[in-house]
């Protein structure tokens, strides 16, 4: 192949985020079938080298028992049941609370670049990260804040697309290339691994319905927010697709599950959690919903949907 006719790769890279950016601001967004949950044995990939990254929606903070009180890590999250599941020969789980795409190459306190966890032997990986570099506790604090000024109205909404452009709209589309950055870089450390990209859970009402006070959130900021995490799960779902990994949805198995649910029908705890979890986070019941959704994701075998 020539010089002319070899694709440009570099040029590629700076065509997809604009892609990714159309697919979130003039497309509907499309639902993911659900995905039944199920036991699952060690099955294919016995033995494997498992190393997980992500966030506090990762991590479990709070959830029995913890196991590194620097990362608000639980040892019933949802990569340690899969661990579990899978019979894994080595596993590592280096996902930390508060983590954005940057913590995979800078430490966290006690917790080194995450990065450093994936080798030439590492033949699955999962990464749940994205949620902080568009600020979901700045969100969160912004529309509770919100909210007292206007309860049935969409304070929040409105506070973000205040200069006519949806704010976090434009967040989800700059933390594109982050991602993808840090999909290529487990690519190179682990060229022959299983790479998964495993989505947000369901945390406000699916059809858009409210539950002031217990979540203090404007009545119509509800379906707003809930369209906002809509929009990074679909953004992860193609940054996925684009960098040869697997996209894990974990919001449709979670859904009708949310922190607007009874106690005993929620598996996301509000912003006053009523079981051990952190505020707007999945419970224990949570972290088991999203390992079947990994799970059987693994059990479909290798491939991108």
């Amino acid at each position: 192949m020539t010089n002319a006719t070899r694709p440009d790769r570099a040029a590629r890279r700076r065509r997809w985020p604009v892609t990714v950016g159309t697919a979130l601001g003039g497309c509907a967004l499309f639902a993911a079938s659900a995905v039944p949950a199920a036991a699952h044995g060690a099955g294919p990939g016995h033995g494997t080298h498992y190393t997980s990254l992500g966030d506090s929606y990762t991590s479990g903070p709070l959830i029995p028992q913890q196991v590194d009180a620097n990362c608000a890590r639980s040892d019933h999250n949802y990569p340690s049941i899969v661990a579990a599941a899978r019979k894994v020969t080595v596993f590592k789980d280096v996902s930390c609370g508060g983590a954005t795409t940057q913590d995979m190459w800078t430490s966290q306190g006690t917790n080194g670049p995450q990065l450093n966890a994936v080798g030439r032997d590492t033949d699955l990986v999962t990464v749940q990260i994205g949620g902080n570099d568009i600020g979901f506790g700045s969100i969160i604090a912004t529309c509770v804040r919100l909210a007292s000024q206007d309860p049935t109205g969409n304070p929040c909404q409105r506070s973000y697309a205040a200069s006519g452009i949806d704010q976090l709209t434009v967040a989800i589309a700059q933390t594109a290339p982050k991602v993808e950055r840090v999909l290529r870089a487990v690519h190179a450390r682990a060229p022959h691994a299983r790479v998964l990209v495993v989505g947000y859970p369901d945390l406000l009402p699916d059809d858009g319905s409210g539950c002031y006070p217990s979540v203090p959130f404007a009545s119509k900021d509800f379906p707003y927010l809930r369209d906002t995490e809509e929009r990074l799960n679909l953004m992860l779902r193609l940054v996925a697709g684009w960098s040869r990994a697997e996209y894990v949805d974990t919001y449709a198995p979670t859904r009708g599950h949310d922190m607007c649910k009874a106690p005993a029908d929620r598996w996301i705890e509000p912003l006053q959690p009523a079981s051990p979890a952190a505020p707007a986070h999945p419970n224990a019941r949570g972290e088991e919903a999203m390992a079947q959704a990994v799970l059987e994701r693994l059990g479909k075998g290798r491939g991108r949907d």
